[in-house]
C-alpha cells in the first residue's frame, strides 16, 4: 500500500475514534448520576416505584376534599373530620391539631431518615404502610410503633385499581396487609385505611366498614410523590396548611430526598403554629 494511502487511512481512523469518543462522553453526560445510598443501607430507587403510579382517573371522586385556608390562624375552627372527603372519607382531624401522614413505606433508606427527623423535633405521625414493604422490612414497622407513631393500612401492593376488583378481592387485600402488620408488630393498632391514589369506591368503603377501618383521605397534598424538589414541597404545604389538616407525604415509592429536606425545614415552622399529633388525635 502506498504511503499517501496509508496516511489517509490513518487520518480516517483518528477522526472516527474522536467521533466515537465524543459520542460516548455526550451519552454519559445525558445519564443522571445514581443517587448515593445511605451508609450501610441498600438503595430502593430501583425497588417499588409507587411514585410513578399516578392517581387513577377512572373513579368518580365523590365530594371534593376541602383544603384549610392558608391564612387560617391556628386557633380557627377546625374542619369537621367526617363526611367531606370522597365517599365520606376523613379529610381532617376534627380538632385544631394537625396530623402528618407518610405513605408507601416502610423503606430502608427513607423511613429511618423521616423517623430521625420526627424524633429530633419530638413529633409523632401516622405511617400508611404497604403490605409487601411491611413483609420485607418488619423491623422498620416495629421502630415506627416503638417511637409512638401510628399505623394505617395502605393496601398490599399499592394497586390504584383495587377499587375495581371484586369485594372479596378488596377485603382479602386489606386483611393480608393487616396480617402482615400484626406479624411485624403484634398488638399494633390499625384504625385506618388509605386507598392508593385516593381512588375510593363504594366497594372499598364497604370493606373498610366490614373491617372496622376508618377511610383516611387528606386535605394537604404537596404532590411530593412527583419528587418536585424540596422548595416546591415546602411552598405547597405552607399554602394549604390550616387547623385540623391531614398532610399527605411519602417516605417510600421513589426518591424521597426532596421530602426529607422539606420536612427538615417545615417541622419547626409547623410546631410554631400547630400541635402535631398522630391519628387518632382525640378531642381538641
Amino acid at each position: 500500500m502506498r504511503a499517501p494511502t496509508l496516511r489517509a487511512a490513518g487520518l480516517v481512523t483518528v477522526v472516527l475514534a474522536g467521533l466515537l469518543g465524543s459520542a460516548f462522553v455526550l451519552g454519559r453526560s445525558l445519564v443522571p448520576d445514581p443517587h448515593p445510598s445511605a451508609a450501610g443501607v441498600a438503595t430502593t430507587l430501583t425497588g417499588p416505584r409507587y411514585g410513578e403510579q399516578p392517581p387513577s382517573t377512572d373513579f368518580p371522586s365523590g365530594t371534593t376534599s376541602p383544603r384549610p385556608s392558608p391564612d387560617a390562624a391556628p386557633d380557627a375552627a377546625p374542619v369537621p373530620p367526617d363526611g367531606d372527603g370522597p365517599y365520606g372519607a376523613q379529610v381532617a382531624t376534627g380538632s385544631s391539631r394537625v396530623a402528618l401522614t407518610f405513605d408507601d413505606g416502610p423503606d430502608p433508606r427513607w423511613t429511618p431518615q423521616v423517623l430521625a427527623l420526627l424524633a429530633q423535633y419530638g413529633v409523632r405521625a401516622t405511617f400508611c404502610v404497604v403490605g409487601e414493604n411491611v413483609e420485607a422490612h418488619p423491623d422498620l414497622v416495629r421502630s415506627i410503633v416503638a417511637e409512638g407513631h401510628t399505623l394505617c393500612n395502605h393496601s398490599w401492593n399499592h394497586d390504584v385499581n383495587l377499587g375495581k376488583r371484586s369485594p372479596a378481592t378488596i377485603r382479602a387485600d386489606l386483611l393480608r396487609t393487616n396480617d402482615a402488620i400484626l406479624a411485624a408488630a403484634p398488638g399494633a393498632r390499625i384504625a385506618y385505611y388509605r386507598q392508593p391514589g385516593g381512588a375510593w369506591t363504594p366497594s372499598v368503603m364497604s370493606a373498610c366498614a366490614d373491617l372496622n377501618l376508618a377511610p383516611l383521605h387528606w386535605s394537604v397534598d404537596p404532590s411530593d410523590w412527583k419528587a418536585p424538589g424540596a422548595t416546591t414541597i415546602e411552598a405547597m404545604v405552607r399554602s394549604q396548611m390550616g387547623p385540623g389538616a391531614i398532610v399527605l407525604m411519602h417516605d417510600a415509592g421513589g426518591d424521597r430526598s426532596g421530602t426529607v429536606s422539606a420536612l427538615q425545614q417545615l417541622l419547626p415552622e409547623l410546631l410554631a403554629r400547630f400541635e402535631l399529633e398522630p391519628l387518632p388525635v382525640g378531642s381538641p
